[in-house]
């Protein structure tokens, strides 16, 4: 089911680019269009979870953090 979507969204996304180089009839849904799927492709893809993630901070440390400050404890 995914992939159909994703085929027919890069098919939308081509048809709005073409119309805009090709056609002066090109107007705002063809710029939205073809502006929302640039946006949609500089998304991060390389992700992992923050668990793995190298240097990742421990979940709830800034939360401890602002806690000890808050109580005069040290961190």
């Amino acid at each position: 089911m995914c992939g159909c979507a994703a085929v027919g969204f890069t098919a939308l996304w081509w048809w709005a680019a073409a119309r805009l180089v090709l056609d002066s009839d090109a107007g705002a849904l063809e710029g939205a269009v073809a502006a929302g799927g640039w946006g949609l492709s500089v998304l991060p893809v390389h992700c992992m979870p923050k668990a793995r993630a190298e240097g990742a901070l421990a979940a709830g440390r800034w939360r401890r953090a602002w806690r000890a400050g808050r109580d005069g404890d040290a961190v």
